[in-house]
Parts: structure tokens; C-alpha cells; sequence
């Protein structure tokens, strides 16, 4: 079974909405405008490249980097990576044609059904809508959390608000920055 790995730069009361300037959102930018940058606190994202050898995200989150992604230099090692992007809404006829092999999802039991394939970790990446309904079906493995020192309030959560049962995780890497941000990557304990 192929691991599922959820990334996120989230704030300390759990806002993932708009970290890189996405407009819309009130505290739109807070990841570079509010907290010094240090490369080093930015390590894992480079490491999450190498690792992982798919891309899922939801269709928010493709509209968005889909024509930007494919030709920055930063996210290279992406570009040739299969991606499966999870909407019931999304033609095939709207995928780019520059960033390798794209596949549309329609449902979380298409995505369970990727887990169950050969291959290595399958990185999440933006999406908080995606990522709600995947750790409320059961479906995430990992997390790979940037921690932001900073409470934004209002703004789309990474995590459900739904009454469930408790989800035990296990601390598997963590560290902290000068800035403030803290790197936290959790297991999920089944």
C-alpha cells in the first residue's frame, strides 16, 4: 500500500488558506509576510520532492498551480511526476498539457484505490478541502507540517471540525527554527 502523505504550511490555529499571496483572503501571504524567511526552515519541501512519486490535490488546488507549477524552476522534479487531481467537476478536456501525465479522480474510493497500487508515497499538496475529507475517510498516512508562529483566525482549516472518534498520531520528526516555525511530521496511528 502506497503511503499518503498530507504537507501543509498551517498556522498555530490551523489555517492553511492563502500561505503563498492566493488572493481573496484577508491574511493572504502570511508565509513570507509575516515570518523572517530561513531557507533551512523550508528543508522538507525540497526532501518531499525526492520522496514522493505522485502528486494528489483537489481541483482548487490545480487551478492554482497547474499554470504556474509546470515551469518554475523550484518545483521541477514534479514536473514529470504522475498527478492525480480528486473533482467530480473537472474535465479532462480542462488539464494542462505541460506537466506530465495528469489523471482525474472522481471520488475518495478512486483515491483508496490508488493507495492500493504499486509504487511509493503520494504527496497532498494545498487542497485543505481534499485533506479534510481524507483524514475523515480514513485515508491519510503522514503529515508534513510547517508550523507558522501566528494566529489568523478566520480562514480554511487543514483539519474537520466533524465529532469523530480520536486520531492518535505519532510525533516521527520534528524541529524548530529561529523564525519560529517548527517542523512537525506525524504518522498516523492505526
Amino acid at each position: 500500500m502506497r503511503t499518503l502523505i498530507s504537507t501543509a504550511f498551517v498556522s498555530l490555529d490551523g489555517v492553511v488558506e492563502a500561505p503563498g499571496g492566493e488572493p481573496g483572503y484577508r491574511n493572504s501571504g502570511w508565509t513570507f509576510k509575516d515570518v523572517e524567511f530561513l531557507p533551512e526552515s523550508f528543508g522538507i519541501k525540497g526532501r518531499e520532492q525526492k520522496e514522493a512519486t505522485a502528486i494528489l490535490m483537489g481541483r482548487v488546488s490545480y487551478e492554482a498551480f497547474s499554470p504556474v507549477w509546470p515551469d518554475m524552476e523550484d518545483f521541477a522534479d514534479y514536473k514529470e511526476m504522475p498527478k492525480y487531481v480528486v473533482s467530480s467537476t473537472l474535465a479532462e478536456d480542462g488539464l494542462v498539457k505541460n506537466w506530465g501525465e495528469i489523471t482525474v479522480l472522481r471520488s475518495l474510493d478512486d483515491v483508496a484505490a490508488l493507495k492500493e497500487t504499486e509504487g511509493g508515497p503520494i504527496i497532498v499538496h494545498g487542497s485543505a478541502t481534499l485533506n479534510r475529507s481524507l483524514a475523515d475517510a480514513g485515508l491519510v498516512d503522514r503529515y508534513h507540517l510547517l508550523v507558522f508562529p501566528l494566529l489568523l483566525g478566520a480562514g480554511k482549516r487543514l483539519f474537520s471540525d466533524t465529532d469523530k472518534d480520536a486520531q492518535k498520531l505519532k510525533l516521527v520528526e520534528h524541529e524548530a527554527y529561529p523564525n519560529g516555525i517548527q517542523k512537525n511530521v506525524f504518522d498516523v496511528v492505526r
